[in-house]
């Protein structure tokens, strides 16, 4: 391995200043939808890959839920061996791309880089991008060798980063697999909600198309649960295996008053409107959303940041993030509420909604009625829980509001198919190590299991299950 072939100076290695990701100035990036990182150079990503200093027990591979080899990949990098490093990256993660993208550094393999310690972290997530890039725009990332064909065939329901991670691995293992998408293309919530200035839809396009060649089939436009069910894929179409990877789309309502109001969007049909090209989008999603001059975005993680940055591209004057409890309790990630900040977002905090106003009496949102709040005991999820203020109720003027308050699966899932467990808010049971559902034929992973999670441990699910479903078909225990 290339690591072992060098001598590494770790103390020297420690002294070296980080490269700093180049970053559009936020004057010029909320003009367009456009990403706002151009990248790293080769000189830049050599130079910042190599600043790792190698650890022995490397903490941002333990903390990559698709077991990444980092260290290899950076040490191929600071040679200039991009290719390598690319390979590296793909022999574990189906996505290098989307990943080094949308993975929030501060909570992935970034966040556990030991230089943190000194403020000086390796920015691991844009230097797997680079080389992903670097491979798939130079030599082209060629289709993997594939088991003979088993005469096996499976379904793979949704076409997010848990479907296409198993639908992948299962085409290589020799079975047959098709892809069943509700929508119009496939890619889940990297074309459906991440929006283009985080990653480029071309991006997601070329990772289908390269699938396409792998022989994996893509039946678009049904939705199982209402088009067809599990069973009638089992039993009528005779597929031996299904996977479920339907992630988690279906968004919380707040359940206030004046919620139905025209002007108060959910965070994914705004964010659909505003960044899918029309093509793509349902029939009766393909209007652009209609933004006046002040918008308020509810919720404090990362959809709601998504959404102020698109509001502000979309010309909105003054765009307001409204979040109940305080910046540390913000699921979000840090760096995306700083880049928000800098395009022109306000952040309001200790503050909620209690309605939306039509004081017009047209049927569209013109105010909402706040409360303000304060911290009291943790709730369950660890974090100080807000309790209103009485008497601090104050109105705030609005021409729109975006929820982004939280997702949960479709339970039709569950609903439709007999036999198939499900727990609270229609996330399905499985076996944590194989995916395996209550139907012994039926797997599942991804938002879909484990509510709204970060595209790596989607990825990660979906190769859980297609080695399960391998074991399975081939007559293993799963």
């Amino acid at each position: 391995m290339a690591t072992e072939e060098r001598t590494i100076d770790r103390k020297a290695r420690m002294q070296l200043d980080p490269v700093p990701l180049p970053y559009r100035d936020p004057k010029e990036r909320i003009k367009d939808f456009n990403e706002c990182s151009p990248g790293f150079s080769v000189e830049q990503a050599m130079a910042e890959a190599a600043r790792c200093i190698q650890c022995a027990r490397p903490a941002c591979v333990e903390a990559c839920p698709l077991d990444n080899n980092i260290p290899l990949a950076l040490s191929y990098i600071e040679q200039g061996e991009f290719v390598k490093a690319a390979e590296v990256y793909r022999a574990t993660n189906p996505m290098p791309e989307v990943c080094g993208r949308v993975c929030p550094p501060e909570s992935t393999c970034a966040g556990a880089c030991v230089l943190n310690k000194r403020g000086k972290r390796v920015e691991t997530c844009a230097l797997e991008a680079f080389v992903a890039d670097y491979q798939r725009e130079t030599v082209g990332v060629p289709l993997p060798e594939k088991a003979p064909p088993t005469g096996k065939r499976v379904a793979v329901v949704g076409g997010g980063p848990a479907g296409l991670a198993a639908a992948e691995d299962l085409a290589k293992a020799g079975h047959e697999v098709t892809v069943y998408e509700a929508k119009p293309a496939p890619g889940g919530l990297l074309v459906y909600g991440i929006p283009n200035f985080k990653l480029d839809k071309s991006i997601v396009r070329w990772k289908v198309d390269w699938l396409n060649d792998l022989g994996i089939r893509f039946v678009l436009n049904v939705r199982i649960g209402e088009d067809l069910t599990l069973d009638d894929l089992v039993d009528k179409e005779g597929y031996d295996a299904v996977f479920v990877g339907t992630g988690a789309e279906v968004e919380a309502r707040m359940k206030v008053p004046g919620e139905d109001l025209e002007g108060v969007y959910s965070s994914l049909d705004f964010l659909m409107r505003a960044n899918v090209p029309p093509e793509l989008l349902p029939e009766d999603k393909r209007e652009r959303p209609r933004v006046g001059r002040h918008v308020a975005v509810i919720g404090g993680g990362d959809t709601a940041t998504d959404c102020l940055r698109t509001a502000i591209r979309l010309g909105a004057e003054r765009v307001v993030c409204y979040y109940r409890r305080t910046e540390a309790e913000m699921p979000g990630n840090s760096e995306e509420r700083h880049h928000a900040e800098e395009e022109g977002a306000e952040f309001v905090y200790l503050t909620a909604p209690v309605a939306f106003l039509d004081r017009d009496g047209d049927g569209k949102v013109d105010a909402m009625r706040m409360i303000r709040m304060e911290l009291g005991e943790p709730d369950e999820s660890g974090r100080r829980r807000p309790v209103p203020i009485e008497g601090s109720e104050y109105e705030v003027e609005v021409d729109n509001v975006v929820l982004a308050i939280g997702f949960w699966p479709d339970p039709l899932i569950g609903e439709t198919t007999p036999g198939l467990e499900t727990r609270k808010w229609g996330l399905l049971v499985v076996d944590e190590e194989t995916g395996q559902t209550s139907r012994p034929e039926i797997f599942a992973g991804g938002d879909n299991v484990t509510g709204p999670a970060l595209v790596n441990a989607a990825l990660a699910a979906g190769k859980r299950a297609a080695a399960a479903i391998n074991d399975y078909l081939n007559g293993s225990s799963a």
